[in-house]
């Protein structure tokens, strides 16, 4: 069941990278999104095809590969953030040092997740839910400093389009990853989780459309 529920997933953030760019109007911080995007697909894509690859130093490898395209490309959403109050006409993000501050923070985060949790990190095989994948040898015991340090920048910048704007959806997105990722949902399966990454995606993708759509008018 799970092995349909990646393929599934893969299947709809290839949807959500075609449907954004049909309806892109402009290429701007925003679009790292699609960066996010790529990386998911490739590791929903690569967690879905496991079993066909079959346990060994191939699949380790591209396993391996997903950790860092975790590290490298899951902190470009806080760049989105940025380009979203920019989008929204938020005035102090229009500032030259906000813009410094995103990049070096985004930069920060790679840097902390690539020394804290991806190099030197051991593999080790899981077999669940008819799924089988290379896991870390030593998991955390609670989400990386990373995704944590992520989230706050998605929910603050969504805090402030609803206020300044009136757009909620990417507060509701960040709220609805948040706690889906907190809170032990009491199902069998392994992938069940994701559909709120999924959500928090689709949310963001429909908040640039809808701001480039309103910078036109």
């Amino acid at each position: 069941m799970d092995t349909l529920l990646y393929f599934l997933f893969t299947a709809a953030y290839m949807g959500l990278v075609i449907g954004g760019l049909r309806r892109q109007r402009s290429w701007n911080f925003m679009s790292f999104i699609y960066l996010v995007l790529l990386g998911l697909i490739y590791d929903n894509g690569m967690i879905a095809l496991g079993k066909f690859i079959g346990e060994g130093p191939l699949l380790e490898n591209l396993s391996l590969l997903r950790f860092w395209s975790h590290a490298f490309l899951t902190p470009a959403l806080v760049l989105f953030s940025y380009g979203a109050l920019h989008e929204a006409g938020v005035e102090w993000s229009r500032k030259r040092i906000v813009g410094i501050a995103a990049i070096f923070y985004t930069a920060a985060l790679i840097i902390a997740e690539l020394l804290l949790e991806t190099i030197g990190m051991e593999l080790m095989i899981e077999k669940e839910y008819g799924v089988l994948r290379y896991v870390s040898a030593d998991p955390a015991s609670g989400p990386p400093i990373m995704v944590l340090l992520v989230s706050v920048v998605l929910l603050a910048a969504g805090a402030i389009l609803w206020k300044r704007r009136g757009w909620k959806w990417m507060l509701v997105g960040a709220v609805v990853m948040t706690i889906g990722s907190a809170v032990p949902i009491p199902v069998e399966s392994s992938a069940a989780t994701n559909a709120f990454e999924l959500f928090l995606l689709a949310a963001l993708v429909s908040t640039k459309v809808h701001l480039e759509r309103r910078h036109d008018t």
